[in-house]
C-alpha cells in the first residue's frame, strides 16, 4: 500500500475511536441491529485501560508543576498528555460500543476500532471454547498455509472458530489474508460458544430445510 493510503486508513481509525467517545457517552453500540446478540470484550482490559490513563493524568499534572516557568515546554507537553489521556479512553470506548455481533447469518468480529472479520454462519465448521495467553501471534494455520486471525484483548483469546471455506480479513493498513482460523475473546467465552453453536445449527438446519423442499435437480 503507498503512504498515502495508509495515512488515509490510520486517519480514518483516528476518526472511529474519537466518534466511539460520543457513542460511549451516550451508552449506544456501533453497528448492532434490533435482534443481534452482543458479544462484549472490553471488560478484560478495563482494568489495565483505566489504570495506565490515572496514570497518564498524574503525569500531565506533575510535568505541568515542573514546566510553569517553561509556557512553551508546558503547552506542548500538555497537548500531548491530554492526546494520551483521550486516546487510552477512545480506545476502551471503542471495545465497548464495538462489540463482536452475532447475527441470523453472519458472525461479525471486531478489535475496536482497528480492523473486523465478517464470518457466514454456513463457513463456520466448529467453534469451542479455547483460552490461550498469546506471547508470540501465529502467522499460519499449518494445514493449507492460510493466516491465522488473533482478536486479542489483554493478551489472551478465549474462542477459536474454525471455517469450512476461508474469508477474507483485511487489517489496519489495507492488508488482506486468506483466513480459515480465527481466534478471538469474548468476557462470557463460553456463553458466547454456546450462542454461537446454536445460531450455526439453526442456519445449517434452515439450509436442509430448504434443500429438501426445493427437491432434487433435473437430469
Amino acid at each position: 500500500m503507498s503512504r498515502a493510503g495508509a495515512l488515509r486508513r490510520l486517519a480514518a481509525y483516528e476518526g472511529r475511536w474519537l466518534i466511539s467517545l460520543g457513542w460511549w457517552a451516550a451508552r449506544r453500540r456501533i453497528g448492532v441491529a434490533p435482534g443481534e446478540r452482543t458479544l462484549g470484550y472490553a471488560g478484560a482490559q478495563a482494568a489495565f485501560v483505566y489504570g495506565l490513563t490515572f496514570v497518564s493524568v498524574v503525569e500531565t499534572v506533575v510535568v505541568g508543576v515542573l514546566l510553569t516557568n517553561r509556557p512553551t515546554a508546558h503547552a506542548v507537553m500538555l497537548v500531548c498528555d491530554l492526546y494520551t489521556v483521550l486516546m487510552l479512553l477512545g480506545y476502551q470506548a471503542a471495545a465497548v460500543t464495538r462489540p463482536h455481533v452475532l447475527g441470523a447469518e453472519t458472525l461479525w468480529l471486531r478489535d475496536g476500532a482497528r480492523r473486523d472479520v465478517r464470518i457466514p454462519l454456513e463457513r463456520i465448521a466448529t467453534v469451542r471454547h479455547d483460552l490461550r495467553f498469546v506471547r508470540e501471534p501465529a502467522t499460519k494455520d499449518g494445514k493449507g498455509g492460510d493466516a491465522v486471525v488473533e482478536l486479542m484483548v489483554g493478551g489472551q483469546t478465549s474462542v477459536t472458530v474454525e471455517l469450512s471455506e476461508p474469508v477474507v480479513a483485511v487489517r489496519l493498513l489495507g492488508r488482506r489474508e486468506t483466513v480459515r482460523t480465527v481466534r478471538f475473546h469474548a468476557d462470557d467465552a463460553r456463553g458466547a460458544v454456546a450462542a454461537l453453536r446454536a445460531q450455526v445449527a439453526e442456519v445449517a438446519a434452515l439450509r436442509a430445510r430448504v434443500t429438501a423442499e426445493a427437491g432434487p435437480e433435473p437430469a
